[in-house]
This record gives C-alpha cells, structure tokens and sequence, in this order.
C-alpha cells in the first residue's frame, strides 16, 4: 500500500496472520455470549503487541502512533472490528500521560505489567452528568497526608469488568477556588480496588465482548506515589492522550469499513439473480466503490495525523477529523454492506449487521461529530467559539 514503510508492512501482515486464528465465528460467538476475549488479548500480548508504542526501556517497542494505527486498523479489518479493537485500545494508548509525564519510578511500576499484558487498565474520566465537559467533572480526591480519598462517579467505562488499574480524572481542588476550571484537577494512575469501586456493567447495542460499565467510587484509598505529575495539572496531562486516541478510533473504524466492504465485494459478485451477479449492476457496483474512496481518503487522513503527532507537530485538527471522516465512511460502508445484502444482510450469519452496530461507536466516542466540527470551525477557520 502507498504511504506504509516496510516496517508497517510487516506490522500489518503479522497481525493480519495472528488474526486468522479469530475468525468471524470466533466474534460473532463472542458478541453473542459476552465476556472479555482473553485467549485473543493473550496471543496478541504474547506476541509483544501491547507494548507498540511504549518505551523499549520497559519492555515496549518504541513505535510511534502510526505503527499502533496499522496495527489497529489490520485488527479491525480482521472482522474483529471494535471487539477486538477495544479489548487492545487502552493498553496501546492509554498511558501515554505516564509515559510522557510520570517519574522513572512509576514507569518502572505501571508500564511493564500492562505490557506484558499481566494487567489490564481501563480510562476512568467521563461522568454521568457532565460528558464531554470535562473540566467540570464532579469526582473528588481529597489529600489526607500522603494519600487520597476519591469518591465519584464515572460512567461508560470500558474493561473496568477486567481491570487491574485505572487512569483516573478527579478534582482535588474545589471548581470555585481556581483561576480556570481546567485548572485543579489531578490524574492517578491506581489500582481498581473493588471493596471501594462498584462495576455496574451497562448492557447495550453491540461489542458485547468488551464491557462498558458504571463506576460508584466510595472513598477509594489512592497513594500519594499513583498521582502522575503535578498535583491540580491532570487536565492539561490528559489532552496528550487524546490525539493518539481520536487516530486509533479513526484506524479501528476504517478497518471496520473495508471489513464491511470486503464482505459486500464477495456477496455481489456471487449472488446470482436474474441470471446475473448483483455486481454487474451499477446501482450495487457504484454504492460500493464510493464507499471505497472515502475510507481510502479517510486511511490517509488517520496516517497523516499520525505523522504529525509522532513528529511532535501539532495535530489536533488533523487528529479531529480522522476520527470524523473515518467514523463517517465506516457507517456508510456497513450501512452499505447491509443493503448489498438484502435481506441476508439482517442475519447474524453474515457478520454485516454485527459490524454496522459497532460502527455507531466510532461516531459517537470519544467526541462527538459536532464536537469535532466545533473544533475545526473554532481552531482552523477562526470563527467564535460556539459551546
């Protein structure tokens, strides 16, 4: 493919090749049954996977985002599609703030575990009555000596069923005693201490396999030595995560597109009516191709954001609409693939109807397509800022 190195390559074709051993029946078994994929999880963390873009140092390879999109992307398109995206997603980006801002020690501590793939974390920020303005968020840390007490509430919390640890947003300094409401917040890096943290798992449309949850946190005891960076500054540590995390979202969703795509491309050109393959016709040919083009033009937007984040340029408007084209062109190819279908497109058996439910997730975490449009009318065009 034009535009991937070698290396990415091979990254590619091995992750393609581990995949196949998790085929479409091993999903759809999974998205029916529930429960955290661990015999996947495990044969990607055995094959040093998890640590892509995490410093050799600790047991990581050192690649940049845009050799962990290519991998994500080949998962994706493996037919896994969010399922088996999201169970890798926050071991592959997730502590990136630990990694750029904690001491030598908590790396040493929190980053060879996770990718070893011994322990699991899960991102504890967005809340039931604030989402996306994160800044007023209702969690408290309350400093007593050289621990806190965090009491709070987060909701959508994906793994926390099977988590070790969690990245955790709280306020330790009151929103009315700051200058600025992004000011006072910290970050903790800390273990999920279940007799202080109730997991409420919410059931909902698709990626069943990965759970999404409720969490009621109850005066959980956390250690002065889990706080990641300067105390009151966690705000401004997380905006690093969220870059890398919009260009993965955008490479999942992608791969989940031409999954959809590929799917369709078999169906047309061996369903037969009127003595005729469907894909000679160009009402189901045309749909189809330009589906095509825009995951292509998406695949290109989530590599050059890539680029620019791992050549420490500014990205976040590149960052903000990879996530929104590929979100995009991903439902249009599932919605697409369904159609092309027909009616068989409605049944399990296909894997298509799987793929559009998990396409939603990619439009709606973890920003919003208006939310991202905002942001570029706001930071590209200049215009006033509308929220």
């Amino acid at each position: 493919m034009i535009g991937l190195s070698p290396e990415q390559l091979r990254i590619r074709d091995a992750i393609a090749r581990l995949c196949q051993d998790f085929d479409d029946a091993y999903w759809l078994e999974r998205d029916r049954q529930g429960g955290f994929p661990e015999d996947f999880y495990g044969a990607v963390a055995r094959g040093g996977w998890l640590g892509i873009a995490m410093p050799e140092a600790f047991g990581g390879a050192g690649l940049g985002i845009s050799e962990a999109a290519v991998m994500m992307q080949a998962v994706a398109q493996s037919g896994a599609g969010f399922s088996g995206a999201s169970a890798l997603h926050m071991n592959i980006f997730g502590l990136n703030p630990v990694v750029k801002f904690g001491t030598e020690e908590q790396k040493r501590r929190f980053l060879p575990p996770l990718i070893r793939g011994e322990e699991k974390a899960c991102f504890a920020v967005t809340e039931p009555d604030v989402g996306l303005d994160t800044t007023h968020l209702k969690t408290r840390a309350e400093r007593r000596g050289d621990r806190y007490l965090v009491s709070g509430r987060k909701i959508w919390i994906s793994t926390a069923q099977v988590a070790h640890k969690m990245l955790l947003l709280a306020r330790t300094t009151p929103l009315a005693e700051v200058p600025r409401p992004s000011d006072g917040i910290s970050l903790f890096y800390t273990a999920l201490d279940r007799s202080r943290v109730e997991v409420r798992e919410i059931a909902k449309m698709g990626r069943k396999a990965v759970d999404s949850n409720l969490l009621f946190i109850d005066g959980l005891d956390v250690p002065r030595a889990d706080l990641i960076g300067e105390e009151g500054k966690g705000f401004q540590l997380i905006l690093h995560g969220m870059n890398p995390e919009r260009v993965l979202i955008a490479a999942e969703a992608v791969g989940l597109g031409f999954a959809a795509l590929a799917k369709a491309a078999a169906y047309a050109r061996e369903r037969i009516v009127f003595g005729r393959p469907i894909g000679q016709n160009q009402g189901v040919q045309h749909p189809l191709a330009q589906c095509w083009a825009e995951l292509t033009a998406a695949e290109l937007t989530v590599r050059h954001a890539a680029a620019l984040y791992d050549a420490g340029q500014p990205c976040g408007a590149e960052a903000n609409a990879a996530k929104y084209l590929a979100a995009e062109a991903c439902w249009r190819a599932c919605e697409t693939a369904i159609m092309t279908h027909g009616g068989m497109g409605y049944a399990q058996e296909y894997h298509v109807e799987r793929y559009l439910r998990e396409a939603q997730i990619a439009r709606l975490a973890p920003v919003s397509p208006q939310l991202v449009l905002s942001h570029i009318a706001e930071r590209v065009l200049g215009l006033p800022k509308s929220y």
